[in-house]
């Protein structure tokens, strides 16, 4: 290897190194693409940790809002139903008394269709045996879930009285099911 040769060698060898070191003002040489695999790897790593940490109390969280907005809505089919006793001298037969059935309605359509927020509601008047089934002189109402452990984990019961009581059943009792074992039941609030 004769000097003129090593000359251009060390040309070469300075300018590799350049390229591979940082720049004079702190940032990495442009010539570096794209991330390795190592790095990727550690940010899904990261990613899965925290998913892991946050999707289970999301959903307990989605739980107890449709719980909670069980309760409001039997509070206000309750409240419903007493003022469409001051109006109509009886107590409503069901929901659609309530929503349809008068004008203007006393709650909205989606609570008077029977489903709302992941829970089914049903709403019965009580008339005494002497009146053939009519001149509804009380009510019971109950929510419960559409998906045992999915949309909620209790039903709730609300009659006359306006106390609203609930239990964990263990089971939905489906659509247009009034759940007046709740009736029993110690009052939620």
């Amino acid at each position: 290897m004769g000097l003129l040769d090593l000359a251009s060698y060390n040309k070469e060898v300075k300018k590799t190194a350049k390229m591979y070191s940082y720049l004079g003002k702190g940032g990495y040489n442009m010539n570096r693409k794209g991330f390795t695999l190592v790095e990727i790897m550690i940010v899904v790593a990261i990613i899965a940790l925290l998913a892991a940490i946050a999707i289970p109390n999301l959903l307990r969280a989605r739980l107890t809002a449709n719980e909670s907005a069980a309760m409001a809505a039997l509070k206000t089919i309750a409240s419903a139903a007493h003022t469409y006793r001051s109006g109509h001298s009886e107590y409503p037969g069901g929901l659609t008394d309530l929503s349809t059935g008068s004008e203007p309605p006393y709650i909205d359509t989606v609570l008077g269709g029977g489903k709302k927020q992941g829970y089914y509601f049903v709403l019965d008047g009580l008339a005494p045996a002497t009146s053939g089934g009519v001149d509804y002189q009380g009510f019971e109402a109950s929510g419960c879930p559409v998906s045992y452990g999915n949309t909620g984990n209790r039903c709730f019961y609300v009659d006359t009285s306006g106390v609203i009581r609930g239990n964990d059943t263990g089971s939905t009792t489906g659509d247009g099911v009034l759940w007046s074992a709740g009736a029993d039941e110690p009052p939620v609030e």
